[in-house]
């Protein structure tokens, strides 16, 4: 029997409704969850077209339909490789298959990088068991609710196995993924031998080379581990050994107060660990608004078990060994005259992350790197020593150190895509938002108030401030869950959006409205009519566009934003 494929250019193929079709996780496409949904529109991206089927022979029939773009026309093996299978390369690898290009993956390590391997991924999931024990253990929160919880307790390895399951889900999504659209995922560690031509595998003679149109390097970065400390994993660990959870010490020190200490400051403290902060800069949250982060510091940090040294190096930790217990020795920041030693159980060393470029033959076309990072222009080209951009090779993510999110990544990507597909695109940063997961959480998009205030100092414009208490929404109080604002930054004369910061619960979620907004150059005076669900948090955001005081005579247009 025959089987009959009926094509229909008046209504896409349906996804399946366990899909949402707007799924997304750190930039992550909805393919990386739903690997078998809607087979043709995974294959081909064919959202015109209604296929159905009559027979059980589905799987020649998309074998048939599928395609890794057309074969390259253009006397290369591929119309573009991508360096590393992270989250950015992702991104980039999906756009390119819906482009029409002929597309490769080179892989060293494993698919997902380090946000689904060790970072944005498992860590949501030590921190969902966060947010829970938090709930179980606030006894006059749950009898708020009328609830009465019996003593809340742990499974350590449980924990940590949640995690690790959940890296594993996503890895094989996303690997399925890129196979069901055709991609080539090539094993080995990727090297640019010249123009348009490169190596992967092993290292040796077993290497092979291919060609490419196009080179899109997306190696990503690893723990940023300042000179005297010495990392043993077990006792002194990056956040590459703490998400798996090894154990749980009584006491640790945390090197650096940035998303990555103060997220998992809100995951051992909740599994019952104290925690002392130990900052380089004059106060713990140093890259949040000042104001935001005050009142974070005042919920996440002030009642919690967590104390803070400011002002101070790290300059030497050594492991704990021979019954003795970790060392850290600290300077003043400043002077570096010694200040105390610190003994403590385990010391995380949280202080950043650095870029993976080494092994690349960035020396092969007279390319050097800059502390590590890839030099690009605002379209993620890559620039030579001689200050020229290098034809056919771009870089995004963390390896070219824009912006060191996950997401920020993605986008690059898909905005390499676009122009060497013939689309001119650059990615405007300032509209790319970030998210703290702790609980309650922090967001933010834009500039901060500092940040704004020199901006207009040098520009000649004035910034006003408009905030909203999170005590004055409804499903906020619902929850028993006041505590937090949302603070809006903004030009008064024009209605354009510098900056939106959000504490409070799911603020993650909800800074989404204001980055869109900014990356669409939408205005004050427009926004404020928008239509929030009530009772929602959304309206959060809803009263603080409209108590912004935006001139009558504000222009009808925004300056178009700046690539930064």
């Amino acid at each position: 029997m025959q089987s009959a494929i009926s094509i229909s250019l008046s209504s896409p193929s349906p996804i399946p409704r366990s899909c949402p079709r707007s799924l997304r996780f750190c930039g992550l496409r909805k393919e990386a969850f739903c690997p078998d949904a809607s087979p043709g529109a995974t294959s081909l991206r064919l959202t015109t077209l209604n296929l159905r089927y009559q027979h059980s022979n589905l799987n020649a029939v998309f074998a048939a339909l599928k395609g890794n773009g057309a074969a390259s026309s253009n006397g290369f093996d591929y119309d573009l490789v991508i360096i590393g299978a992270g989250v950015g390369g992702h991104g980039a690898a999906l756009h390119a298959v819906e482009k029409g290009l002929k597309t490769a993956i080179i892989e060293g390590d494993v698919v997902g990088g380090t946000c689904v391997n060790r970072g944005c991924v498992p860590s949501k999931a030590l921190l969902a068991v966060s947010g829970r024990m938090r709930d179980l253990q606030n006894e006059q929160h749950m009898k708020s609710f009328g609830l009465q919880v019996a003593a809340a307790g742990y499974d350590r390895q449980k924990v940590a196995d949640h995690a690790n399951n959940l890296a594993s889900k996503i890895r094989g999504n996303l690997t399925n993924s890129m196979k069901a659209l055709g991609v080539d995922i090539l094993t080995g560690f990727g090297t640019i031998l010249g123009p348009q031509k490169l190596k992967f595998g092993k290292g040796d003679s077993g290497d092979k080379i291919i060609t490419a149109k196009d080179i899109i390097v997306a190696t990503g970065s690893v723990p940023l581990v300042p000179k005297g400390i010495e990392v043993d994993g077990k006792t002194v660990i990056t956040s590459d050994h703490a998400l798996k959870l090894e154990f749980v010490p009584q006491w640790i020190a945390i090197v650096g107060s940035g998303y990555i200490g103060l997220e998992f400051s809100d995951v051992y403290t909740a599994l019952g660990s104290e925690v002392t902060f130990v900052e380089a800069l004059d106060q713990i949250m140093p890259g949040f608004d000042p104001e935001i982060g005050k009142l974070a510091q005042r919920v996440l940090v002030n009642p919690r078990k967590i104390d803070s040294y400011t002002g101070v190096f790290a300059s030497k930790i050594t492991p704990a060994k021979d019954g003795k217990p970790v060392q850290i020795e600290l300077i003043d920041a400043k002077t570096k005259e010694p200040k105390e030693t610190l003994e403590v159980d385990a010391a995380l060393i949280a202080t950043g992350r650095a870029p993976f470029t080494k092994g690349l033959g960035l020396e092969n076309i007279n390319v050097q790197t800059q502390r590590g990072f890839v030099p690009v222009d605002e379209r993620m080209r890559v620039i030579d020593t001689n200050g020229k951009l290098v034809p056919h090779l771009y870089c995004i993510g963390d390896a070219n150190g824009k912006m060191m999110l996950a997401h920020a990544a993605s986008a690059q990507g898909i905005s390499v895509v676009e122009q060497v597909t013939g689309n001119d695109h650059v990615l405007n940063h300032l509209s790319i938002p970030a998210a703290c997961f702790t609980h309650p959480e922090i967001s933010m998009v834009g500039l901060t108030e500092p940040q704004a205030r020199e901006r207009a100092e040098k520009e000649g414009f004035e910034v006003s401030i408009a905030k909203t208490s999170f005590k004055a929404n409804t499903k906020a109080l619902a929850e028993n869950e006041g505590e937090g604002m949302a603070k809006l930054i903004y030009r008064p004369d024009n209605g354009e959006i510098l900056g939106v910061h959000i504490f409070g619960l799911h603020a993650a979620d909800l800074i989404h409205e204001a980055s869109n907004a900014i990356a669409m150059g939408t205005r004050i005076q427009d926004i404020k009519f928008a239509v929030h669900a009530h009772p929602t948090l959304s309206e959060v955001l809803d009263e603080l566009f409209k108590s912004a005081k935006v001139k009558l005579s504000a222009s009808k247009t925004v300056a178009e934003p700046v690539p930064v």
